[in-house]
């Protein structure tokens, strides 16, 4: 991984400790896409600051070397394949278009289709990911609605283009 892992502190008491554990991998994810994106771009804006390498931090992810431990490797591997499985939920998404979607105050929310119709569909990877379960819409056309998993909003009619929500 370019740049080595963005070293995450908790708080514990009184101190400060290294440690991912209770990190989400959603969390390890949008770490790595920043320090991704600072190592690529030298200035975001005029106020942004460049990170200034210091050193390592020896303990749980650096000997006294300097060298990766067993630990560091074991969360750069998690990391690699959240950025795997986040990858393969894009291509799986892609290949079904979302809906539109919009939302007011006054009129609430509402999900419509170009072509098909909305129905809401699981995420396959999103428990890998999160450890959460979570649905989006999704646009189905009619020949494709006998499919597995697919959910009616509700009270919305079953061919209908727009429902509300």
């Amino acid at each position: 991984m370019a740049g080595g892992l963005l070293l995450m502190l908790a708080a514990v008491g009184r101190g400060l400790r290294d440690e991912v554990e209770a990190v989400s991998q959603e969390k390890k994810n949008s770490q790595r896409r920043n320090l991704d994106f600072g190592t690529r771009h030298s200035s975001v804006s005029r106020t942004a600051q460049r990170v200034t390498f210091t050193g390592k931090l020896v303990g749980r992810y650096y000997d006294s070397r300097g060298n990766p431990t067993k630990y560091l490797k074991g969360v750069e591997a998690k990391a690699a394949r959240g950025a795997q499985l986040l990858e393969k939920q894009k291509k799986e998404e892609a290949k079904q278009p979302s809906c539109n979607s919009r939302w007011s105050q006054e009129s609430g929310g509402e999900v419509w289709c170009d072509v098909g119709v909305p129905r809401l569909v699981q995420r396959p990877l999103e428990i890998a990911l999160t450890g959460k379960m979570s649905k989006r819409c999704a646009c189905f056309k009619e020949d494709e609605l006998g499919q597995a998993g697919l959910e009616v909003y509700d009270g919305c009619d079953f061919l209908a283009k727009t429902c509300r929500v």
